[in-house]
């Protein structure tokens, strides 16, 4: 398995034509706090710790993630790392997902009021006095896009925000709001098996000036080689519902895994490796968010940046796993319904 060494190594990529400049991993901190089953806070904390270390500067969360436990978690993370660790560490914040006591989801709010007021809030859980990257979760249906974007464009010109964000928008909308105000990233699920950008959402983004930032890239551990055909998952875990990980689908998408498997043994590489540096590879203006929960995932992760994929290896690649080849929706039906990029 290869392990990452130097990070001096690795030329910083652009969140856009307007966005700031970041490593080319970030870290996505919602796992350490929602959707997969207990993390371990203690190792939460470390592995954020271990990340800065590495030179990651861009940290993704929701407000919504454990309903605000996840700001909590990254404000007590950068109040313990060092100075230098903490100065550089660039925070990306999405709102507006409406919640239950129980932990269900019942919508979304993009009016500008609410935009302002799920702010203040996420400063004072984050304990800043900005916020590097601010996006809607998902579209409001209700709301138009540009009033939701001009809420925040009012944020920045005030100083509470730096850049605009979106998330899981299509090419219409991405434009849209575009013509409001800069916007750095777009925030998307891609991956080997979540393609679906390719054909207008990317080549727009590119057109407009937007970098992607891409989560999902190990497809919730899908397609990171350690997911196995018998393994149990714990109560309130969301791939419990995912129709990727359900039956006849889980074992169809694993013989895709069982393909970069023998690809990546070749390179002496993992097969989580092989799948972040197919990412990476797709272009300078896109930065994979690794999910890691752990350190030794943290490592593992960080070990693709030093992977090089060349012609031959890109085409053995999308062989193995040519676009379109998962079995399974993304989401489940419901949430695939609020998705803007889907539509």
């Amino acid at each position: 398995m290869t392990t990452h060494t130097n990070t001096n190594a690795h030329p910083s990529r652009p969140l856009g034509a307007t966005g700031p400049r970041v490593f080319p991993l970030g870290l996505g901190c919602m796992g350490m706090s929602a959707l997969y089953g207990e993390a371990d806070r203690a190792e939460s904390i470390a592995t954020i710790h271990a990340a800065l270390d590495a030179g990651v500067t861009l940290l993704d969360t929701g407000d919504f993630y454990g309903m605000g436990h996840n700001e909590l978690l990254i404000n007590e993370a950068l109040r313990t790392a060092p100075a230098a660790a903490r100065e550089r560490a660039l925070t990306s914040v999405k709102f507006g997902a409406l919640r239950t006591v129980e932990g269900g989801f019942t919508g979304v709010d993009g009016r500008p009021a609410a935009v302002k007021n799920f702010l203040a809030y996420s400063l004072q859980r984050l304990g800043t006095d900005h916020i590097d990257v601010y996006r809607i979760a998902r579209l409001d249906p209700e709301v138009p896009i540009e009033e939701t974007v001009g809420a925040i464009a009012e944020l920045v010109e005030a100083g509470h925000v730096r850049h605009i964000g979106l998330s899981e928008v299509g090419a219409d909308t991405l434009r849209r709001a575009a013509a409001v105000a800069p916007i750095a990233d777009l925030q998307i699920e891609y991956s080997l098996i979540s393609r679906g950008i390719e054909e207008k959402i990317l080549p727009t983004a590119r057109e407009l000036g937007v970098g992607i930032t891409a989560y999902g890239v190990l497809s919730r551990g899908l397609i990171s080689g350690h997911f196995t055909r018998d393994r149990e998952l714990a109560a309130g875990d969301f791939r419990g519902f995912s129709p990727r990980f359900q039956g006849a689908n889980l074992g169809h998408n694993l013989d895709l895994v069982d393909r970069l498997r023998g690809i990546a043994e070749a390179k002496g590489v993992s097969v989580a490796q092989l799948a972040i540096a197919w990412v990476l590879a797709q272009g300078a203006d896109i930065v994979p968010l690794v999910g890691a929960r752990r350190r030794d995932r943290l490592t593992e992760a960080l070990g693709a940046l030093d992977v090089t994929l060349d012609a031959a290896d890109l085409t053995a690649i999308e062989a193995a796993v040519p676009a379109g080849a998962a079995a399974g929706d993304r989401y489940p039906e419901s949430q695939m319904a609020h998705l803007d990029s889907e539509r």
